[in-house]
């Protein structure tokens, strides 16, 4: 749904570009390549960025199933809440971005 703006940004970003803003930005990909070129690239994004996400997921899923749970009854529940969720989420990044 963003991947026009993304497009839209990359232009800007150039250096050899010659668009002032992305509204311009957006014109010119329509005009250059039609509509089609505002989701230029869309396809390698996907298969770049899913396995990335399915991967955080399996571990951050994982670690929930074998981390032992939080005790109710503990007076640092909160801050034992706190450190799971952090555990499994750095350890869900981690895998997601190797």
């Amino acid at each position: 749904v963003n991947m026009p703006l993304v497009r839209a940004t990359i232009l800007l970003q150039n250096p050899e570009s010659d668009v002032p803003n992305i509204r311009e930005s957006l014109r010119k990909i329509y005009k250059t390549n039609g509509l089609g070129g505002l989701w230029h690239g869309t396809s390698a994004g996907i298969l770049k960025t899913v396995p990335q996400y399915v991967t955080a997921i399996y571990v951050k899923d994982y670690m929930e199933r074998n981390m032992p749970p939080v005790d109710p009854e503990s007076p640092t529940r909160n801050r034992d809440k706190l450190v799971h969720s952090a555990i499994k989420s750095s350890a869900a990044g981690v895998a997601g971005a190797a």
